[in-house]
């Protein structure tokens, strides 16, 4: 590198989910990350629904105020879309093609593999190395969305004052921030790990061996459901409702009679989401369970886990080795740290 070549513009990371909008800026000093900026802003109800984008103004807002009070002077951000959806797909291409024929081959070969017409999806490709066995030819990774999932999350983030610099996919910001989970776990490093992320309306089970992503799938059920509940239970608005689950304040019945409910329901859909991946696979057990997202820090979620499947189970808080910069409030950090994996996966794209 040239004494006078300009740095990289810092990216920002954008996780937009159901109910927030997620902004995390790093820098690297010495091969440890810092926190520089962050900030989670509330989104309004069904401004995004399923991780779809409806109303992108009201995004688009929720990110220009995030971005505000994370103090970040940042113009470029990375976010991602939703693996529902993506269409992935590994294709063996021959090893000999330079980038531009391999570009070419996949357009002219990716009908094949995409169930929409290719003008209405935008493409990417990762060179994963040789097939097994054949030299020759190199595994592809392909990755295909429709063009209009892209498109609303790069208008809502030019109207919150960025400008996409990378559109990631959620299961890939995923492995990426569970990289720097590794030395958490209780296990070695090529152990089969499966990282639950609960959002707000959609849990979603990545399944990772050697810190590669095997498996993913989604399920309709999240944090929004136990917000429902205590909006019906206890005549709350949806604002209060979500400020009363994260502050407290609520009847003694709460626990007994709307959390603990919930609890099981949650244990039962991961359970359910693993049941799945054994079916399909060679796999009867993993070696640990990962938790993430908004619900992962409910109280005795992982004890209930560990109990229902014999495996140990942490939460996930991919900033614990990080240093914090003195704008950014450690308490609050701490307490968004499980739902932020997506938003550092993202971040860290600022390196690549």
């Amino acid at each position: 590198m040239g004494l006078f070549t300009p740095k990289r513009p810092p990216l920002i990371g954008v996780d937009i989910s159901s109910t927030a909008v997620k902004l995390l800026q790093l820098s690297q000093s010495g091969g440890r990350y810092r926190v520089e900026h962050y900030a989670v802003e509330p989104l309004p109800p069904n401004a995004v629904v399923e991780k779809n984008i409806v109303e992108v103004e009201a995004v688009g807002e929720a990110i220009r105020r995030a971005l505000a009070r994370s103090g970040s002077k940042a113009k470029h951000a990375a976010a991602a879309v939703a693996g529902s959806a993506v269409i992935t797909r590994i294709v063996p291409m021959p090893a000999d093609l330079s980038e531009d024929d391999l570009e070419g081959q996949i357009l002219v070969d990716a009908n094949q593999y995409i169930p929409y017409p290719i003008e209405e999806v935008s493409l990417d490709f990762e060179v994963l190395g040789p097939v097994r066995d054949n030299p020759e030819m190199n595994n592809v990774l392909l990755a295909a969305s429709r063009t209009e999932n892209v498109d609303m999350r790069v208008a809502a983030l030019e109207l919150g004052g960025l400008k996409a610099q990378v559109i990631d996919v959620e299961a890939f910001a995923l492995e990426n921030a569970f990289a720097l989970l590794v030395d958490q776990l209780n296990v070695g490093r090529d152990a089969l790990v499966a990282l639950v992320d609960i959002g707000a309306t959609m849990t979603t089970l990545s399944v990772l061996k050697s810190q590669r992503t095997i498996y993913s799938r989604e399920q309709v059920f999240g944090g929004r459901q136990l917000t429902d509940e205590i909006m019906r239970r206890y005549g709350l608005s949806y604002e209060e409702a979500g400020r009363a689950k994260r502050k407290g304040g609520l009847p003694e019945s709460y626990e007994s009679e709307v959390l603990e409910p919930f609890k099981e329901a949650l244990v039962q859909q991961i359970s359910r989401l693993l049941q799945f991946f054994f079916a399909g696979s060679e796999y009867g057990k993993v070696d640990e369970v990962v938790l993430a997202g908004g619900s992962a820090s409910i109280d005795g979620i992982g004890r209930m886990l560990e109990e229902q499947l014999g495996v140990p189970c942490v939460v996930a808080n991919p900033l614990a080795r990080m240093a914090l910069s003195s704008r950014v409030q450690a308490q609050a950090l701490a307490q968004d740290a499980p739902a932020l994996m997506i938003a550092v996966g993202l971040a860290l794209r600022s390196f690549d």
